[in-house]
């Protein structure tokens, strides 16, 4: 799809003030780098990028000014990570001559932002946080506590410090539970589980703790809600106020413009693996519930800046039910946008610019598709092998999505690159994996 009338879009932004993707841990393959990348680029804003290496897709987007090759795997200790960063931020901002605006697009890169912000601050703009708040948010028992805290429905959660402790949550809990890795960073070094998982029974959380080290990891077991029973929504804000924190920038914007939130909400319909796995395929659809129970939860925190919250809607008691928060940039935010072609890291550049955010509801009937994803999700999908049920009454957008309507997450006419890497870089494990995760899902043979 060319998105080539983006480079001529005039929303007000401060194309002077650089912006500087922050990645920890090694996934090459994130197409939420790449949407940000893209978005900011074809506005005429400055782009650079921490990448793996200098042929990720992101480092090879033709709307990156500069890409760092910087590899990591977030087991390095806090300095390190610190130091790496906070020599980037210097460079980019002695070639452009500001600071430039952080961006991060996983929950360790936040938190280290967040928890380094008065070090930064003479080279990155940061949106103005509590600094332990973006560590709580993103780590799954501190956010069920806020979530109690600030009368927000969630599942119910144990986090089982002992093997003691495990057992009496196997007796306790109703199956199937869904096991998660508790807190960033840790997922990463001390991981539980090597994604959400679902375990069906007492059996399979047994198989799953015998590969645990003798020292328990942080894992969080999660109440399931049926997907007979559920709807999985999506709710990604920019959370405006509070400035930034390094102060106001040098771009010469007079501060005056006081931004309201800008909130979006959509429906996931398909994801991979089916059940616990990354969006293949959404759509937005207005849900002004939902839209205020998650602005009303961020203002209750404090949080500013750019956040994706996973809902899912229980029909048993008509609540919806706060799965994850993560306080960084969602890889599928590019599914959202207002007429006024504001996305969330455009709504991010103007308020940290001091520059008002133009008013406008989000265009409804848009829809988003990981291409390399989406194919066995469909696979899946026609199997009955969901996560969860769509909205009573809907089963696509409401129209056939042509042009603006239509989001790819890696295919651009004007930006080809990203997308040959991406084919390149997941055919061997993806083929891989698609055979393993198919293979689940079949019948058991009879001999």
């Amino acid at each position: 799809m060319d998105n080539g009338r983006d480079r001529g879009l005039d929303i007000g932004l401060d194309r002077r003030v650089p912006v500087l993707v922050v990645k920890i841990g090694r996934y090459p393959l994130h197409h939420g780098g790449v949407g940000a990348i893209r978005s900011l680029g074809r506005a005429g804003v400055p782009v650079y990028a921490i990448t793996e290496d200098r042929a990720t897709p992101a480092a090879l987007s033709r709307y990156l000014r500069g890409r760092f090759v910087w590899p990591t795997v977030g087991t390095e200790p806090a300095e390190q990570l610190l130091a790496g960063l906070t020599r980037i931020a210097r460079q980019v901002a002695a070639r452009e001559g500001r600071r430039c605006i952080a961006l991060p697009t996983d929950d360790e890169a936040a938190v280290l932002l967040a928890e380094n912000a008065a070090e930064l601050a003479p080279y990155l703009v940061i949106p103005a946080v509590p600094a332990e708040l973006p560590r709580a948010l993103a780590g799954k028992q501190s956010l069920h506590r806020l979530c109690l805290e600030h009368g927000v429905a969630t599942p119910r959660s144990v986090l089982p410090r002992t093997p003691a402790e495990l057992a009496a949550a196997a007796e306790e809990l109703v199956f199937p539970i869904v096991a998660k890795n508790a807190d960033p960073y840790a997922r990463l070094s001390d991981p539980a589980v090597g994604s959400t998982t679902l375990l069906a029974d007492r059996a399979a959380l047994t198989r799953l703790a015998a590969g645990w080290p003798a020292a328990m990891p942080r894992v969080l077991l999660q109440e399931y809600l049926p997907m007979e029973h559920a709807e999985d929504w999506i709710a990604h804000l920019y959370c405006a106020g509070g400035g930034s924190a390094g102060g106001a920038e040098e771009s010469g914007a007079d501060g005056a413009a006081v931004n309201q939130d800008v909130v979006f909400t959509g429906v996931k319909v398909r994801s991979w693996p089916p059940r616990g796995g990354v969006t293949a395929h959404a759509y937005t659809t207005a849900n002004p519930e939902l839209a205020e129970e998650s602005a009303r939860f961020c203002r209750a925190v404090g949080f500013h800046g750019i956040c994706d919250l996973d809902w899912r809607y229980d029909r048993r008691d008509g609540r919806y039910k706060l799965l994850d928060f993560n306080p960084r940039v969602g890889a599928q935010f590019r599914l959202f946008e207002t007429g006024p072609g504001i996305d969330l890291v455009r709504a991010l550049h103007l308020d940290l610019t001091g520059r008002a955010v133009p008013k406008g509801d989000q265009l409804e009937g848009r829809s988003f598709t990981v291409e390399i994803l989406d194919a066995p999700a469909r696979v899946a999908f026609g199997r009955g092998h969901r996560s969860a049920q769509l909205p009573e009454g809907a089963s696509a957008p409401p129209v056939r999505p042509r042009g603006r309507l239509r989001e790819l997450a890696w295919a651009a006419a004007d930006d080809p690159l990203p997308a040959v890497s991406a084919a390149l870089r997941s055919a061997g494990p993806a083929s891989h994996r698609l055979g393993s995760a198919l293979r689940s899902l079949l019948p058991p043979a009879h001999s």
